[in-house]
């Protein structure tokens, strides 16, 4: 039997981490804006916008992709002159929604996509044994049925993954067409 999950105090809902994918970027401008639909008593939600420049141009990265370096190389390195924008970038999220693998890291962090693929609403989980996350997408499921919500489950027993989410206690991802 496993044990009772901490209460999710602090979710971060992020989009842009790809410019070029405009469904997140839209939402959270919407909620930056007026917040209300996604506020909850007891909860902080903090919609975040996290590759600015890149949104600014409509495209994937700048420098390199957001969603590779949330790795302890890319997060320890010296804040040089030339380290390129998203490197620079994932340590400022880390900063604010983490440090990542820390009790003070945000609980829960959704981080919004969009595909070409033919794959609807899809929620990416990176982690079976994730209690929290597993409940949380049963519900997320019931919530929409009848309508479809696929779950794709990219565990790996030895990858430690380096997306913006993994910063969170609790990490998903959210695809839409």
């Amino acid at each position: 039997m496993s044990s009772p999950c901490a209460p999710v105090r602090r979710v971060g809902i992020f989009g842009g981490t790809h410019g070029n994918e405009l469904s997140g970027v839209l939402l959270v401008g919407h909620w930056q804006q007026d917040g209300a639909e996604i506020q909850r008593p007891g909860v902080e939600v903090k919609p975040f916008l996290t590759n600015p420049r890149a949104v600014e141009r409509c495209t994937r990265y700048i420098d390199c992709d957001l969603n590779r370096v949330f790795d302890p190389e890319s997060l320890g390195r010296p804040v040089v002159e030339d380290i390129p924008y998203e490197v620079r970038r994932a340590q400022e999220i880390n900063h604010i929604f983490g440090p990542k693998g820390s009790d003070d890291a945000y609980d829960l962090i959704f981080d919004l996509h969009n595909t070409t693929s033919n794959m609807g609403g899809t929620i990416i989980l990176e982690n079976s044994r994730d209690d929290f996350t597993i409940q949380m997408v049963h519900y997320i499921k019931n919530a929409l049925a009848p309508e479809p919500c696929p779950v794709l489950l990219i565990e790996h027993p030895s990858l430690k993954y380096a997306t913006t989410r993994s910063v969170a206690k609790h990490p998903v991802g959210k695809y839409q067409i």
